[in-house]
């Protein structure tokens, strides 16, 4: 992340809750927001992936492989650790237990998190919003 201009400590808990990432103005890609502060970049911001990128980052950071530091991947890792290994090889209980603790640590209040959720457990949407739906 960039030096914390105070554009950058302004915007970072939208970005967060947007499940994206602030970059150096040196590392954007054509696809980043630039972030300008009068007249000069001082910061992009990188939106999540969508698709197959974005399942694989999830199941990478699910196994302990690739950084999660925050947002949905964050609470994942954790949840995973918690529950002694990786989402998708837990048992149906296990799984349905994961999802409460998502649900209680506010995973389901970032866009997409119900995909990103059932990719990381092995199963459908439709499967998470099921075990959402019994615990209520």
């Amino acid at each position: 992340m960039p030096e914390q201009h105070p554009l950058v400590e302004a915007i970072t808990p939208l970005v967060e809750r947007l499940n994206a990432e602030v970059v150096a103005p040196g590392d954007a890609r054509a696809d980043d927001i630039p972030l300008v502060w009068e007249g000069k970049p001082v910061a992009a911001v990188r939106l999540p992936s969508a698709g197959a990128g974005e399942a694989r980052e999830t199941s990478a950071s699910v196994a302990g492989t690739a950084g999660g530091s925050g947002g949905v991947q964050g609470l994942l890792t954790e949840v995973a650790d918690e529950l002694g290994g990786p989402l998708d090889q837990l048992s149906r209980h296990d799984k349905q237990q994961a999802v409460l603790m998502l649900e209680a640590r506010g995973a389901f209040e970032f866009r997409k998190s119900a995909e990103i959720v059932a990719e990381a457990l092995g199963v459908t949407r439709f499967t998470v919003y099921n075990y959402l739906n019994r615990a209520r």
